[in-house]
């Protein structure tokens, strides 16, 4: 049988060679020099090898200096820089706020600067509002970082406590008991068009003879009541404290009345008659000075419902109980499926809300806090979730663009794999579910942040 085609095979061998010699070349990894002319190495392959990511430099939003901008009362003479904070393994705060006009930044700078005149005697009080999920639910974090900080800086009382409360009996910072027969509105109903949601994503109104009742514990600087504030919204109406009419009036969204409390007797029991149109909020537990940290938990929530709080509802919290510092620890419930690493769906909603925070609170210190490692089980191993690290990403964006603080969890707790040896140590630090810390973990937690903010001050005392 006969064959017809091109047999020759020289065109298949210069093909070959004309391929091969530039890989060969490649491959050596040698610079070569013909008639007195020095060529580069040629790494033909360069597109195609996996170059691996250290975390350890910095991203393209770190750059090598920053640029510090000055600040109203900076009495330093030139602008200068400032060596950078990498977020991805820095222990500390990295303040965005730095870099920003003072006008459109609210890094960790009006927060430091309140301690620090809180310390010398020049004003009496400094608040944190501490928002998150589940992960501080029951006071925990907030509970143990409230203790360091009052035990440094004075103080005794454990802040905002709302009217009621799905985790009052698992909170051990103060004893809250309720009536059953309270109209709650939050964040997961739909509140009537008339209800201004407070702080807490909830407001509350009463039926008949509906009470609160508020007890103090055996704990450091919570053991007495001194200052019990009443918050409620537009009022005029009574409430019998401790067997005592108190008239509650105001026609603002948030308003408060604050009394001294009972030397006779320890607890506070506040008894409505059934005005189901006044809105009530909570209480607060103060002295006459120190810092107080009121948290503000919400189940179930990434942070973005934030944006349902008001603008009159801020104006209102600025003047009735004003913050010097705003944190946000949300990320367990953004990370509900463990291996999405796109974070679009999150980052958009909430940069409007650090927007909306902002330009609301132009004199306040926002730190947001990345999320907490999670683990996961693959392959028969629990293993740091996927979309831990792009959710921190996320998270740093946003402080960034905004001029916030910023403070990495995920590292300060170990980094990859943390929290399975946080779930499997002898002295166990978190729960089974591979997210959610335990009281021990929790108050871990608080000692690394407590140290961070420590870390800054010391440092911006000496500067």
């Amino acid at each position: 049988m006969s064959s017809t085609g091109n047999k020759n095979p020289y065109p298949l061998i210069i093909v070959a060679a004309t391929l091969g010699c530039p890989v060969i070349i490649s491959l050596a990894g040698k610079s070569f020099s013909f008639g007195g002319y020095e060529f580069r190495k040629l790494d033909i392959l360069s597109e195609l090898k996996h170059q691996p990511i250290d975390s350890s430099l910095p991203e393209e939003d770190d750059p090598a200096a920053l640029p510090v901008v000055k600040k109203p009362g900076d009495t330093t003479q030139a602008t200068t820089t400032i060596t950078p904070r990498n977020y991805l393994t820095y222990d500390g705060i990295v303040d965005y706020g730095i870099t920003k006009p003072a006008d459109s930044a609210a890094g960790i700078e009006y927060f430091m600067t309140a301690l620090r005149d809180l310390k010398a005697g020049k004003r009496k009080k400094v608040r944190i509002a501490y928002f998150g999920d589940s992960m501080i639910e029951g006071d925990l974090i907030t509970q143990d970082l409230r203790e360091k900080l009052q035990e440094y800086f004075g103080g005794s009382g454990v802040g905002f406590v709302p009217a009621t409360s799905v985790v009052a009996s698992f909170r051990t910072s103060i004893t809250h008991t309720f009536s059953r027969n309270w109209t709650d509105y939050s964040y997961k109903n739909e509140p009537p068009a008339n209800v201004v949601l407070g702080l807490s994503g909830h407001t509350f109104f009463p039926a008949g003879s509906s009470w609160i009742k508020y007890s103090p514990v055996k704990r450091p600087h919570l053991d007495r009541f001194d200052e019990v504030s009443i918050l409620y919204g537009k009022a005029a109406g009574n409430v019998q404290v401790n067997n005592r009419s108190v008239s509650l009036t105001g026609g603002e969204v948030l308003n408060a009345i604050t009394l001294y409390a009972d030397t006779a007797r320890p607890d506070v029991t506040l008894t409505f008659n059934g005005d189901e149109s006044l809105p009530v909020y909570g209480a607060a537990f103060e002295s006459d000075g120190g810092v107080y940290v009121d948290n503000f938990s919400f189940r179930g929530i990434s942070g973005i419902e934030l944006a349902k709080l008001s603008r009159d509802m801020w104006e209102d919290v600025q003047r009735v109980r004003p913050y010097d510092l705003v944190v946000l620890h949300y990320g367990a419930n953004v990370l509900w499926k463990p291996e999405l690493t796109d974070y679009d769906w999150f980052e958009k909603p909430m940069s409007k809300v650090a927007d909306s925070l902002r330009s609301r609170l132009p004199h306040t210190s926002i730190l947001i806090i990345g999320c907490a490692d999670k683990s996961y089980r693959k392959d028969g191993e629990y293993v740091t979730a996927p979309g831990v690290k792009a959710l921190l990403k996320t998270q740093q964006k946003i402080a960034s663009r905004y001029g916030f603080a910023y403070w990495n969890l995920f590292h300060a707790m170990g980094g990859e794999g943390a929290m399975k040896k946080w779930v499997e140590s002898d002295t166990a630090l978190a729960n089974k579910d591979y997210t959610h810390f335990n009281f021990r973990g929790a108050s871990k937690v608080a000692g690394l942040l407590y140290k961070a903010i420590m870390d800054e001050y010391e440092q911006e005392a000496h500067h």
